[in-house]
C-alpha cells in the first residue's frame, strides 16, 4: 500500500542498504530492501531521512541513494550550469592513457611485477549512455553523475559523515527555565 501523495525521489541501491532510527550509527534498524522507492525528506551532512512508499521512514547514508530521474526543465526555463565535468574527463583520459601505455609495454616484454607497479593506484570509471554519464572521481573517492548541465555526487567510497560538531550540524538544543538558567 502506497502512502497518498508519495512521489519517490530516489531508490535504494541494488544490494539494499542499512538504515537507522536516528542519524547515529549506534541506533540501527531494519535494512531497506534493494531498489525500494523512497522519498528524500531531509539531509544532515551525509545522512538522509527517507520516507518509504508504505509510510515507514528511516535515516540512511544519503550518498548511496540512487536518484530517480525528474522531469526535464520546462521549455521556457533556462538551462543552468553546475560543476564542469571536463576536468574529470581529462583525468579519466590521462589514467586510461597511462594504463594503455603499460599494456603496450607488457605486450612488448615488460614483466608482470613491473606492470603491476606501473598500474598500481590507477582507478577509472566511465559509463556513458546517450546524454547521461557517470564518472569515477578517484581524487575524491566518489562517483558523479552528469547529464550535460549538472554534475552531482552519485555515490561515495566512505561512510556517512555529519556536518559540524553534532550529527545535526548544529549546536544541541538547550532547555532554558523561566529564571534563565
Amino acid at each position: 500500500m502506497t502512502t497518498p501523495g508519495f512521489r519517490p525521489t530516489h531508490v535504494v541501491p541494488g544490494q539494499g542498504m542499512p538504515a537507522w532510527d536516528a542519524p547515529d550509527p549506534a541506533r540501527p534498524t531494519v535494512p531497506l530492501d534493494p531498489l525500494l522507492p523512497v522519498q528524500l525528506m531531509e539531509r544532515r551532512g551525509d545522512w538522509a531521512y527517507v520516507l518509504c512508499a508504505n509510510g515507514w521512514s528511516a535515516w540512511v547514508d544519503g550518498r548511496h541513494l540512487v536518484a530517480v530521474p525528474q522531469d526535464p526543465p520546462a521549455p521556457d526555463s533556462p538551462l543552468t550550469r553546475a560543476a564542469d565535468p571536463r576536468p574529470l574527463l581529462a583525468r579519466a583520459d590521462e589514467t586510461l592513457a597511462r594504463y594503455r601505455a603499460a599494456v603496450e609495454e607488457l605486450a612488448g616484454g615488460l614483466d608482470g611485477e613491473a606492470f603491476r607497479g606501473r598500474t598500481r593506484g590507477l582507478r577509472i570509471g566511465v559509463v556513458v549512455d546517450g546524454e547521461h554519464m557517470w564518472l569515477y572521481d578517484a581524487q575524491h573517492g566518489r562517483w558523479v553523475y552528469a547529464d550535460g548541465t549538472r554534475l552531482n555526487t552519485y555515490a561515495t567510497d566512505d561512510g556517512p559523515q555529519a556536518d559540524g560538531p553534532q550529527a545535526g550540524g548544529h549546536a544541541p538544543t538547550q532547555v532554558v527555565t523561566r529564571d534563565g538558567t
